[in-house]
């Protein structure tokens, strides 16, 4: 029998209760929820009458289905009565979870003669006139685009642009919670890459950086390489580069653990598309010779023909040195490094048992991952996921705020490879030696010195890699003061 998940917050439920004013009442509510399987966050009293209670429980549970469970358990306690029910995560997002307000007020004619006409067009003719002052007179110096088409969704898959607008807001609060960076959503109505490469063109004007988020794999191969290629501020396609850099700050720890290097190691990725290809590639450059990886269709060689695409086919090409062909069973035998990035249990205790000695397994399938950490726990010297419930959680808020808070600072026309290897140098680093343990091997997404290390090592690495056009004297390059 497979084991219900964790309750947690993301299906966290507040009940309103009517109950009979006997005693033990509130004991077989909380004793029916506890039987169910939720988690029991608080208890409040609303309002109390001459016979009767009104109390607000709220209950974390573990899906939808679980919410109903625990809903039905306590409606079957004779003397009370569920008379609402409020999801927490729907109401944190009515209305949206973002806004636009004012940095300055405006109470004067003499306030809005400045603010607007006629003093802006002064502004306006300085910024005509010297259209690098675009930079610091307009909220372009420290404002991102988070653009989608809403084709890959988290787990979600193709929802479409309206349905991946929350995962969009939630992006932009990151931004600004852990990076000072202000940002705006941008959901496109299109799929096709052409019209999606001109819309962000054509916008770009109003933005200092680019995070595309959630297009489905070769599509966003070919967004990001084009408009890399044709805008001068930084495109950061997050799935892609955010996944990577966390995943080699992971990596670099966990050899440490292991008592093995980059160059040593045998890596397994499951999962050829944005994320996996990009986590292959930045761990290449870290040193890493030998990755084998695996689709749906098995392990990707030179020559192979069945479902190929430019991506996978340069893929094959780069990796697997030794030709090794079967499927994610037959790969995985000797590997000291497992990357899954695809869907959940395709590996199990016997895919770790042939591993060699001390495996790291990295399962970031969301949000049921390869294999269960509770599975792997016996044989895998290292484990980490993409699950906020267990330790070791890979999670692009570590990388992203910071790295657009750096490449902001600098004025930097790019994120390039430099910047990425610093990044994640600098994740890596926040864990002391001392520190470093097998269920510790990235820092929390909450250690606000991650934020304040990474911006700081890719400003100077944008300034040692020329991609860098502030002067150094300049430069905002105080974390404090971008978050003030």
């Amino acid at each position: 029998m497979t084991a219900r998940p964790t309750p947690n917050a993301s299906y966290s439920v507040t009940l309103r209760v009517r109950i009979q004013n006997m005693p033990g009442k509130l004991g077989e509510i909380t004793t029916a929820i506890g039987k169910a399987g939720g988690d029991i966050e608080g208890i409040d009293i609303v309002s109390v009458g001459k016979d009767f209670l009104i109390r607000d429980i709220t209950v974390n549970a573990a899906s939808e289905t679980h919410d109903e469970e625990i809903i039905n358990s306590i409606q079957d306690i004779d003397g009370v009565e569920v008379v609402n029910v409020s999801d927490r995560t729907f109401l944190m997002h009515l209305g949206g979870k973002i806004e636009t307000v004012s940095k300055m007020p405006l109470k004067t004619r003499a306030d809005l003669s400045m603010a607007y006409t006629p003093g802006v067009a002064r502004v306006c003719e300085a910024i005509h006139k010297d259209p690098e002052k675009r930079f610091t007179l307009t909220i372009k110096k420290n404002t991102v685009a988070v653009v989608s088409d809403g084709t890959a969704v988290l787990g979600l898959g193709d929802i479409g642009p309206a349905a991946a607008m929350p995962v969009m807001e939630g992006k932009c609060q990151l931004f600004k919670e852990f990076g000072g960076v202000d940002a705006f959503p941008i959901c496109l109505n299109t799929k096709d890459p052409h019209e999606i490469i001109e819309t962000i063109k054509n916008i770009s004007v109003a933005f200092g950086g680019i995070n595309l988020e959630d297009i489905s794999a070769p599509r966003c191969f070919e967004i990001e390489e084009r408009l890399k290629e044709e805008l001068d501020i930084p495109v950061f396609h997050d799935d892609q580069h955010g996944t990577a850099v966390v995943v080699l700050a992971a990596l670099i720890n966990a050899l440490k653990i292991t008592g093995k290097k980059m160059e040593d190691i045998k890596l397994v990725v499951n999962g050829i598309g944005a994320a996996g290809v990009a986590c292959s590639k930045i761990v290449m450059a870290a040193g890493v010779k030998n990755i084998v990886g695996c689709d749906t269709t098995g392990a990707l060689y030179a020559g192979r023909k069945e479902n190929m695409n430019w991506v996978k086919d340069w893929y094959a090409r780069n990796t697997n040195p030794d030709g090794e062909r079967g499927d994610i069973h037959d790969v995985i035998k000797g590997a000291d490094v497992f990357f899954g990035l695809s869907v959940p249990g395709v590996i199990d205790v016997n895919d770790l048992k042939n591993m060699a000695k001390d495996p790291i397994v990295f399962a970031m399938a969301n949000p049921v991952p390869e294999i269960m950490p509770e599975d792997a726990v016996e044989h895998a010297a290292v484990m980490a996921t993409g699950r906020s419930d267990y330790p070791n959680q890979i999670n692009n808020v570590l990388c992203f705020p910071g790295i657009f808070r750096g490449a902001l600072n600098c004025r930097a026309s790019q994120i390039n490879g430099p910047m990425k290897l610093a990044a994640a140098n600098a994740i890596a680093e926040t864990i002391l030696p001392e520190e470093l343990h097998p269920d510790y091997i990235i820092p929390s997404v909450f250690d606000r010195r991650v934020g304040e290390a990474v911006a700081a090592r890719v400003e100077e690495a944008a300034y040692l890699s020329g991609v860098a056009r502030r002067d150094r004297a300049t430069s905002e390059s105080h974390f404090e003061a971008s978050m003030s």
